[in-house]
């Protein structure tokens, strides 16, 4: 991998990743781009124990633009884009509208009492575009260009991670309008949080009273419980393991595991990596023949934040979608919504008999 970087009209950095060779000269970007101001906060929730980021500047972020007017391809004469580079393999910048935002002269932790804190909104968050190919979607990627973006990712996550502040980086892509996705470009994002995600922080309390009660590691006994029941597993190698969750609270629903357990992308060895390609291509193309419509996803890396317990997390791939069918998507009523408590209509061993048909 060699790895570029340079800085936008505005700022932010712009970081090229490709397999062959570093690229000599950068192009500039000569765009005429206000500095960027934009700040926003954290508030705490008291009742929930959970950080929320408040950021009203997003308010004005570009949405669905047409092919012609995409900001995500490579810059061409007449239409200067994010990216001023004529062409790239994998590329990632500072988002222009980032959530994450906060001013040198911020004040830090604001304290109204207990139950009203705000803080400072220390972090970041990135784009990367996984081609250059506006109609590429990422099922269609090549092994070797999966790996550089595995790479990319991972070195994103070691140096988001050394960000004074930053507690969790986190590494995911949303694909379709059907799951909120305003860019059809081939994209995902990056983002490094100054407080560890709602749904990790619960992972490691489960995973702390499991080590706790039990002497053992939750994740690892995880997958060797499925693994021995074999009914969900829909596809096994000697590195990684895929399988659809026990308790799948999406009709669609991959988990993704390495069979030794690591913490985070930065863990991963040589083996490991060059397993990941070739198993998490296969996965998004089973989803991609469940339908006769394109499959929307979510695809979400999991791994451990700077934080107490960490120790106890298994870096994972969840891949999920909210379509049940050709015509029907699972949308979120409100017992999801406002209780967190979800209901399934495609049973998990029925899905896992689906994928494993889907297969080559």
């Amino acid at each position: 991998m060699h790895r570029s970087s340079a800085v936008l009209a505005d700022g932010r950095e712009i970081i090229y990743y490709d397999r062959a060779t570093g690229r000599a000269a950068l192009p500039p970007d000569r765009r005429e781009l206000p500095p960027q101001t934009a700040v926003s906060r954290v508030r705490y929730d008291a009742p929930t124990g959970d950080w929320v980021v408040v950021a009203g500047h997003r308010q004005t972020r570009v949405f669905s633009p047409g092919a012609n007017d995409c900001p995500l391809c490579p810059s061409r004469d007449g239409h200067p884009t994010e990216v001023p580079a004529e062409s790239y393999e994998v590329v990632v910048f500072e988002n222009r509208f980032s959530a994450l935002a906060s001013a040198a002269d911020e004040p830090g932790t604001s304290d109204t009492g207990d139950l009203l804190r705000s803080a400072r909104a220390t972090g970041r968050c990135e784009v990367i575009c996984f081609c250059s190919d506006h109609d590429t979607t990422f099922a269609e990627l090549k092994a070797d260009h999966v790996r550089l973006i595995l790479d990319a990712w991972t070195d994103r996550t070691r140096a988001l991670a050394a960000i004074p502040g930053v507690v969790q980086v986190f590494c995911f892509e949303n694909r379709g309008p059907e799951m909120g996705v305003s860019q059809p470009h081939p994209h995902g994002q990056i983002y490094a949080y100054p407080f560890v995600a709602p749904r990790i922080a619960r992972m490691i309390d489960r995973a702390t009273a499991h080590r706790r009660d039990r002497g053992t590691n939750l994740f690892d006994d995880l997958l060797a419980a499925e693994i021995a029941d074999g009914r969900r597993i829909v596809r096994a190698t000697d590195e990684w393991v895929a399988f659809v969750p026990y308790a799948a609270k999406w009709p669609y629903q991959v988990h993704l595991y390495p069979r030794r357990r690591r913490l985070d992308l930065t863990e991963l060895d040589e083996p490991q990596s060059d397993a990941f390609p070739g198993i998490y291509l296969d996965m998004l193309q089973r989803f991609e023949r469940l339908f006769d419509t394109p499959t929307p996803y979510v695809s979400a890396w999991h791994q451990a934040p700077a934080a107490d317990g960490r120790d106890e997390l298994a870096l994972h791939v969840e891949l999920f979608t909210n379509r049940r069918s050709s015509e029907r998507l699972k949308v979120l009523g409100g017992t999801e919504v406002a209780m967190d408590a979800f209901s399934n209509d495609v049973g998990p061993e029925e899905a896992a008999a689906r994928l494993r048909d889907l297969g080559d």
